[in-house]
């Protein structure tokens, strides 16, 4: 019991202390310690108490010296004790808790005094291999905790070597150029920590070992992994970090690459065995696209046929290459689409088919699965009939070449006065078009951004987009009509109507786009407000769209008269995987377009950049700079506060992309 001129010992910092008890309390001490200095102690931190009571009426520098001698001669006490051989003294008893002064006496071979029980306390704190402390007794390991310990301290000398080592060579990466440098097994190790740590935080695996390894090398900024990975070159100076954040697949696995090497082999000439397959060979399609553009998954033809005419809307058949239980098809429910980057694509097939076998390419035989349409010369859908067909591609136009020819050119002409016309019908059945111009990112040499806007409303772009809808809605109603399940597009009324018809307002587009309803995907049909039909899917791009090539394989089977081939159940787990996967790919293209703009405003810093006040509220103005598309937001001046709809010019102030840090003012 701890009472007046009892030598007590105490841990203080890590480190042992001998004092002398003065005074007591229920659950405190009064001490003076070797050092000479007074204070309280909780009883709690009490390691060890003396037999023996001291006289503390002394002088304190006497009180100090008798403690420092004490202390002094424990430690070379320490130095004496086994701890193994004490271990395996005790592994035959009955017990595995001790009391210390027991054990003591078994390290030395005769009774234990103060000095001794103390000594042998101090070394089972030193080294915590064999014993453990608690409640005034002395626990002894199993042989089981004792080799747990002992891989759980290679493990800590590992990792303390690790962060040392790891330190060294991120500052040998800082100091020497790219061609100099030399990276060993230790060296990638380090770098790897430090790549997962910038791209999960405090998520990453060795958050902590990441961190120490950072600040021993003086690299406490945010971004500075970044720019050491890139030194090493690990990353490149414009790394896609949303990507890799969002574990995207890019690389896509062995079993699917055979798969699409397989589909090469084959070739196309099977296709005419298939009885149900039409030969529309002798048709003439053509292709109307961008001039970048690789994977063709559209072609159109037209026929006049006694007044009426026979749109064809001819789609890659992906379907018939890619099955359900394909290595190919679950990547695709990996991907959900392909995304597009300005500075290059993932695809959703590997190029081997979206670029190759299922790409409608001029002059190329190509399954397709044909949407033949009979219109009236209103515009009236009086007749469709969907084949599984083969078709060769005779024209590839690109968009401004259609605009060149759509009034001298037949069918071009044909296809356009029809596309008048159904669009003129959507917008009569509530369509809202709200078109916004194209924002193109154009990357140079690898850094340098060049941005400019392509209007999405010309007479090519909107005939394709009107053919593509045409055939999305044909699809959605064959579907529909025969109760099978489907994936439909679907969305409710605006919350507001501001635009009535076609408008290319940019202000009231802008308005009215956030008083959209927000687009639902079901596997029953229901109206789409926003392009005035009564039922829609997607089935256009089943080369980039997952959903897409899900209702192209039911509309196979419903054409082909076999069972459905998707039930009810696996249409509703594909809205999750479809909804879960777009979100996330969507999300990863939004923040590397905005990466890209911001890049080609850090050239711009200081200049001043045209802006359309879109809302002026009390606090906040929000605006749309109007040459790249991008929305920013102001703190709305005290004076001459700005009206929604009036033109101005900001200041850029500040602009870091890899931050994504971006400053206005008036």
């Amino acid at each position: 019991m701890a009472t007046t001129g009892k030598l007590i010992e105490y841990l203080d910092g890590g480190k042992f202390l001998c004092a002398y008890v003065t005074g007591c309390q229920a659950k405190r001490l009064r001490l003076i310690n070797q050092n000479g200095r007074e204070m309280n102690l909780p009883l709690s931190r009490v390691v060890h108490c003396s037999e023996k009571t001291h006289s503390v009426e002394l002088p304190r520098e006497e009180l100090s010296r008798q403690l420092m001698e004490t202390a002094e001669k424990r430690k070379q006490l320490m130095e004496t004790i086994n701890l193994q051989e004490i271990w395996e003294l005790t592994s035959d008893e009955p017990t595995d808790t001790f009391q210390p002064a027991f054990l003591a006496e078994l390290s030395f071979g005769k009774d234990a005094d103060d000095d001794i029980v103390a000594a042998f306390l101090r070394s089972v704190f030193v080294d915590r291999l064999y014993f453990k402390y608690r409640e005034n007794k002395v626990l002894a390991h199993t042989a089981v905790q004792i080799e747990q310990i002992r891989r759980q301290r290679d493990k800590e000398e590992k990792t303390k070597t690790l962060i040392a080592m790891g330190a060294e060579f991120l500052q040998k990466v800082h100091n020497s150029s790219r061609k100099d440098l030399e990276i060993d097994s230790n060296g990638k190790e380090c770098l790897a920590i430090i790549r997962d740590f910038y791209l999960a935080g405090a998520d990453s695996k060795h958050a902590d070992i990441a961190r120490k390894i950072l600040k021993a090398a003086g690299f406490n900024r945010p971004h500075d992994p970044f720019h050491l990975l890139v030194k090493a070159g690990i990353w490149d100076a414009n790394e896609n970090i949303p990507l890799l954040r969002n574990d995207l697949p890019v690389v896509f696995p062995l079993l699917g690459i055979q798969q699409a090497e397989m589909l090469l082999q084959q070739g196309v000439d099977k296709l005419f065995n298939d009885p149900a397959r039409k030969d529309f060979t002798k048709l003439r399609p053509m292709t109307i696209d961008g001039p970048t553009t690789l994977d063709f998954d559209d072609a159109l033809t037209i026929e006049e046929q006694n007044g009426n005419y026979l749109v064809g809307v001819h789609i890659s058949d992906v379907a018939h290459y890619v099955r359900p239980e394909d290595p190919l098809f679950i990547e695709a429910m990996q991907r959900g689409t392909s995304i597009y980057f300005p500075e290059g694509q993932i695809p959703m097939l590997p190029r081997h088919l979206s670029q190759g076998i299922c790409s409608l390419i001029q002059g190329e035989l190509r399954a397709a699965l044909s949407f033949m349409i009979l219109l009236s010369d209103e515009a009236e859908v009086l007749k469709v009939r969907i084949h599984p067909s083969i078709i060769k591609v005779a024209r590839r136009l690109t968009y401004d070449e259609a605009d060149t020819m759509i009034k001298t050119d037949p069918e071009l002409a044909i296809l356009n006065d029809l596309r008048r016309k159904l669009r003129n019908k959507r917008l009569d059945a509530g369509a809202l078009l709200l078109p916004f111009p194209d924002v193109n990112i154009h990357i140079h040499d690898g850094a340098k951004v060049q941005v400019s806007l392509a209007d999405t409303d010309t007479p090519s772009r909107t005939l394709v987009s009107e053919m593509m809808i045409l055939a999305n809605t044909q699809a959605a109603r064959y579907v529909a009509d025969r109760m099978a399940p489907g994936l439909f597009r679907a969305q409710k009324p605006p919350k507001k109507r501001v635009v009535h018809g076609l408008d290319n307002d940019l202000f009231l587009n802008s308005k009215q786009r956030k008083m959209l309803s927000r687009g639902e995907l079901l596997i029953n049909a229901q109206p789409h407000s926003g392009l005035g039909v009564t039922q829609y899917t997607t089935i256009t791009s089943p080369i980039r769209r997952l959903l897409d090539l899900v209702m192209q394989h039911q509309i196979h089977s419903l054409v082909r008269r076999e069972e459905v081939r998707f039930t009810e159940e696996m249409c509703k787990d594909f809205t999750s995987v479809i909804g879960r996967t777009l979100a996330r790919a969507n999300n990863v293209r939004q923040q590397r377009h905005r990466y890209w703009l911001l890049k080609y405003l850090e050239a711009r810093k200081g200049q001043p950049q045209n802006a359309l006040v879109l809302e002026s509220g009390p606090k906040r103005t929000f605006l749309l700079l109007t040459d790249i598309l991008l929305n920013i937001d102001l703190p709305t001046p005290t004076r001459n506060r700005p009206e929604p709809g009036c033109r101005v010019s900001v200041k850029l102030t500040r602009v870091d992309a890899l931050d994504n840090t971006l400053r206005f003012e008036w």
